[in-house]
């Protein structure tokens, strides 16, 4: 590594990096320098170990924590995630033949207990004669608030215990096209379309962003009408194998059930390049095992870890 830090940027990464860094807007004082930071914050997302016990070469925890919650909520590292990606597609570089699949992350406790505010319309209205009226108006909006806060956290429960779910579409040479975070119960199928939708490469110049693979390969997970349909609206080719008890109800029908779905057995056999991707992002400790309580901080993590395979591979 260029500065002697094990699992930090190299002077030749930090240059690849560099040039789509957000600068300081003036306001708030000098912003430390970018690469002590992001190797703080990749050494953080390498190891698990908490903010608190970053060495003190990366300089003060709080502003290395900051510094990756800033980003992860006003989107820099999926912007610096789509810029290598777009660095690759110029260079001819990106196999485009895409697969798409979800993994399941254990929440460590520290995950849990992010702290919820109350509905506007609770402190809004206290005291206002209008909630004479409403009978159990407010408090259910007070439950479908705080159910809303734990979704957007991407928290839940699963067979695996108290989880997380990533949903990724990867591309040809095992590395993450796009990533969506979801509760760990939530089913693989109705993330399918919002994780193709995100992919954007962008484009030299002011053409439009790439969004659309060559072909998706998923499996029996996927396999279900409504995820068939959005692949064919869109024109894309797919290769998902069919569900027993889908063969069994397509043949009873006869005729009257369709012909079976297209199956490409040689083109099934790359989809293990979306496993090979999740194992690639899980051997970074801070994605394998969730300690972040906010969902989309976790998701900058899982980017900040996409930003490094793309960088290495």
């Amino acid at each position: 590594m260029g500065r002697g830090e094990r699992g930090g940027l190299s002077d030749a990464e930090w240059e690849r990096l560099r040039p789509f860094l957000p600068v300081s807007n003036g306001r708030g004082g000098r912003w430390r320098d970018h690469r002590q930071v992001i190797d703080g914050i990749l050494h953080r997302v390498r190891t698990g170990v908490h903010w608190r016990d970053l060495p003190e070469r990366f300089g003060p925890w709080k502003m290395v924590y900051e510094r990756h919650r800033l980003w992860s909520a006003d989107g820099t590292w999926e912007r610096l995630l789509q810029q290598l990606q777009a660095a690759a597609d110029a260079a001819g570089e990106i196999d485009w033949d895409v697969s798409v699949d979800s993994t399941i992350v254990r929440a460590h406790q520290h995950a849990a207990g992010a702290r919820t505010e109350l509905p506007p319309a609770l402190t809004a209205q206290k005291g206002d004669e209008a909630l004479e009226h409403q009978d159990e108006t407010p408090w259910q909006s007070l439950v479908d608030r705080l159910v809303e806060v734990v979704l957007e956290e991407g928290l839940g429960r699963s067979r695996g215990g108290f989880t997380t779910k990533i949903h990724l579409s990867a591309d040809g040479r095992c590395r993450p096209l796009s990533l969506i975070v979801t509760p760990g119960q939530r089913a693989d199928c109705t993330q399918f379309a919002p994780v193709l939708e995100k992919i954007r490469v962008p484009r030299p110049g002011s053409g439009r962003p790439r969004k659309k693979p060559d072909s998706v390969a998923a499996d029996k997970a996927y396999s279900n009408g409504p995820c068939r349909e959005y692949l064919r609206r869109r024109g894309i080719r797919h290769t998902i194998p069919e569900k027993a008890d889908s063969r069994s109800a397509r043949l009873r029908k006869g005729s009257r059930g369709g012909r079976p779905p297209g199956f490409d057995e040689e083109r099934y056999k790359k989809r293990n390049t979306v496993e090979r991707a999740v194992n690639r992002l899980k051997n970074f400790r801070a994605v394998a095992t969730r300690y972040d309580k906010r969902g989309y901080v976790f998701l900058g993590t899982v980017s900040a870890a996409a930003v490094i395979v793309w960088l290495r591979s």
